[in-house]
């Protein structure tokens, strides 16, 4: 009896993570649908990088943005996450799961997911994957990789569709 109801409230609280890619839907209805079986709290969370600033070193010049080129890209990030968000709420509402939704703007994704993660209090983290190796995950990194490795979360890694 014990162990029954240990296991009903082993994950009560699941911060899932979209950025709207393909691969990430499929994270997206995992995550929603274990949330709605253990009848648990749901956020979902899409994470936007601030644009990135070439400084320039020795002979090379850089680029620093002007305002109006950042502001411009962080509007085009509010707004895709905003479709991103509303995707999953559409998700989350047809599968008649609750969830919260949350853009976190300017910064890193593994960093602000394992900070929400922590302080919301949340005892699960469901990421999809790429599955990439080799070069191109060491060139292209992984966030999910990133999560594993400096959170101290468990994380639930749904793979790449086959």
């Amino acid at each position: 009896m014990f162990e029954e109801q240990r296991i009903d409230r082993m994950y009560a609280n699941i911060l899932l993570s979209t950025d709207g890619s393909d691969v990430a839907r499929k994270g997206v209805e995992h995550g929603i649908a274990l949330a709605k079986a253990l009848n648990a709290r749901l956020t979902i969370i899409t994470v936007t990088e601030s644009l990135p600033v070439d400084y320039g070193s020795g002979h090379a010049s850089g680029w620093i943005p002007t305002q109006e080129e950042v502001d411009g890209y962080n509007a085009a990030c509010k707004a895709r996450a905003g479709k991103v968000l509303d995707e999953a709420r559409a998700m989350s509402k047809q599968i008649g799961t609750p969830a919260e939704l949350l853009h976190v703007p300017n910064a890193h994704p593994a960093t602000a997911i394992i900070e929400t993660a922590e302080s919301r209090g949340c005892d699960l983290i469901v990421m999809a994957s790429h599955g990439r190796r080799g070069l191109r995950k060491l060139f292209l990194g992984s966030q999910t990789s990133e999560v594993l490795m400096y959170g101290s979360i468990p994380v639930l890694v749904v793979p790449k569709p086959a």
